[in-house]
């Protein structure tokens, strides 16, 4: 019996991840965001949609990758995670991919620890490896 859902995808650093489209509320442009003082540093700021205050957490940061060019543009997936809404920073956004989870694999070894806390799986696409991340541990800047 096979098992697939959608996954809006998008790129952080040239890698291509996914977080299931039924934790997307929404994908805007990158805009102006308000620095947080003291604030972790996963915390890139935080934006103002529509009169609710969304924390934005760099993904990059999270996952302990190169940080991106300050004039680079970006895109915001913002994502809820129950009664809370958080803005997750990426590079580009790609298309929302239908794929079999009977097929993913564990993360590869090769990822480092911070990656391997927040992707929980991988599947093998014809050209390249779609990373899942748990959009509920990449908000959690705590963790």
């Amino acid at each position: 019996m096979s098992t697939s859902r959608q996954y809006c995808t998008f790129l952080i650093n040239h890698l291509l991840m996914g977080i299931d489209v039924l934790e997307v509320q929404e994908v805007i442009r990158g805009r102006p965001l308000t620095p947080v003082p003291l604030a972790p540093d996963a915390v890139h700021g935080l934006i103002n949609l529509r009169g609710q205050i969304v924390t934005a957490v760099d993904l990059r940061r999270r996952l302990a990758l190169p940080g991106r060019a300050p004039e680079a543009p970006t895109m915001l997936i913002v994502v809820r995670l129950g009664a809370e809404v958080a803005a997750l920073i990426a590079d580009d956004i790609g298309d929302v991919l239908e794929v079999d989870t009977a097929s993913f694999e564990l993360p590869p070894e090769t990822l480092s620890p911070a990656a391997q806390h927040l992707i929980i799986g991988v599947q093998k696409l014809p050209q390249r490896l779609l990373h899942i991340l748990d959009a509920a541990r990449c908000a959690d800047v705590a963790a």
